[in-house]
């Protein structure tokens, strides 16, 4: 166990406002997301002592032995991927209760572990914080001028990036941002360092990481494809036999298979899902229930897929996908701190929105994602008009803001009252 000095070279992240809130007011705080999007930098920021129980093996044997002093100061107690020692979760609860006061423990995880339901639960004492790699407003390749948040207050969207905004230099440092993803190590190295580096996070995750949280024997290279059909298809929604059969080539492979691994992605958070948004309409269309998937950072398909900036820039469809993806990621970032959630929306018509950003108190804005060219923007002005219409308003409110995000451009209202937005203009 160590103290900890008392300042750090960071780089501050969105949620950091959002973990410092929780651990005032309760005892306990977890913060869980992907291996290495830097929760355990985050949480240092406000711990006074900390446990790092894959490194240290001697406070692991004390966590799983319950002979770890918890009620001793100085508070707050980091104790780093507390799933190594499941038996913390309830030493920890109790340990809360006793001391009854706020901010005692920090909890960082990167994976769920298995028998987690049957664990006696958090509520009252355990707030959960859900992390994800770096947006483009963390790592610095958005100004944030365009706020999320006052878009969902109804406010006006109006900005201008430094350069023209519309060349293809511009596009090829959003793909470059792209491929280079949200993770912290990889921000001061080069695309093709950064992709290798993605490439090696993968064969651990296959080798790894899926077999050590639900403690299941899985062949490595069927765990890669699994991850390689989830890329294929990010932003998209398969369906299980269509996963299966991608997964199997020429014979798919089985649906309980199919469900371990992607049960296996999702509590290691290298999966995250988009479920669907359900409104009440005002037309008999019906909705869809799929949820589209993504992996946690669209960097990892790139890496998945062997792909990279020029083969993105040269296949648009591809480009597509994985910048919808992205800004899902960076959605999910912003409405977070907000209070709200990111869904998508499509109907028995066809008609879709690739985002929904939804606050608890109900405010709505409704996402099309397109690269930027004016007649993609036009269409996409067009179903989200098509959306405002069919949705009841009535029962749901008007939308906040009807919101276009393209990879280039400049901020601004159209005619029409839609408006759009590059995505390096975005930030909370």
């Amino acid at each position: 166990m160590s103290i900890l000095p008392d300042r750090f070279d960071y780089r501050p992240r969105v949620v950091d406002s959002e973990v410092a809130r929780r651990l005032r007011l309760l005892p306990t705080v977890l913060i869980e997301g992907p291996r290495g999007c830097g929760k355990t930098t985050t949480a240092r920021r406000l711990a006074n002592r900390e446990l790092l129980l894959d490194l240290d093996a001697n406070a692991r044997s004390h966590a799983a032995h319950g002979t770890l002093p918890l009620d001793r100061g100085p508070f707050p107690l980091l104790i780093d991927e507390w799933q190594l020692a499941p038996q913390v979760w309830n030493r920890v609860r109790r340990a809360g209760d006793a001391l009854q006061s706020s901010g005692r423990y920090l909890l960082t995880g990167s994976a769920n572990p298995t028998d987690d339901i049957t664990r006696h639960s958090g509520a009252g004492r355990v707030a959960r914080v859900r992390m994800r790699p770096m947006s483009l407003y963390e790592s610095g390749a958005s100004t944030g001028a365009v706020s999320v948040a006052s878009l969902l207050d109804g406010g006006v969207c109006s900005a201008w990036p430094e350069g023209d905004g519309r060349t293809d230099a511009e596009l090829r440092y959003v793909i470059e941002a792209l491929c280079r993803g949200g993770w912290p190590a990889c921000r001061a190295m080069s695309v093709g360092e950064a992709q290798e580096f993605l490439r090696l996070y993968l064969d651990e995750t296959c080798r790894v990481d899926v077999p050590r949280v639900n403690g299941v024997r899985h062949d490595p290279a069927a765990v890669r494809r699994t991850i390689v059909s989830l890329a294929r298809h990010s932003a998209a929604s398969p369906s299980g036999s269509t996963l299966a059969s991608d997964i199997g080539g020429g014979k798919p492979i089985a649906h309980e298979t199919l469900a371990g691994y992607l049960d296996a992605l999702e509590r290691i958070f290298v999966a995250e899902d988009q479920p669907a948004w359900s409104p009440h309409l005002a037309s008999r269309s019906r909705l869809r229930k799929a949820s589209k998937r993504h992996l946690a950072d669209p960097a990892l398909a790139v890496a998945a897929l062997g792909a990279g900036p020029q083969r993105l820039f040269d296949d648009r469809e591809m480009l597509g996908h994985l910048f919808e993806s992205m800004v899902v990621r960076d959605l999910r970032v912003y409405a977070q701190a907000g209070g709200a959630e990111v869904f998508h929306f499509l109907d028995s018509n066809r008609l879709e929105a690739d985002a929904i950003v939804q606050r608890t108190d109900g405010s709505w804005l409704a996402v099309e994602v397109k690269l930027g060219e004016a007649t993609s923007v036009d269409g996409a002005a067009e179903a989200l008009l098509r959306l405002r219409e069919r949705v009841d308003t009535r029962r749901m409110g008007e939308p906040a803001k009807l919101l276009v995000v393209t990879a280039t451009g400049y901020a601004h209202e159209r005619s029409d009252s839609v408006a759009v937005a590059p995505l390096t203009l975005l930030g909370p």
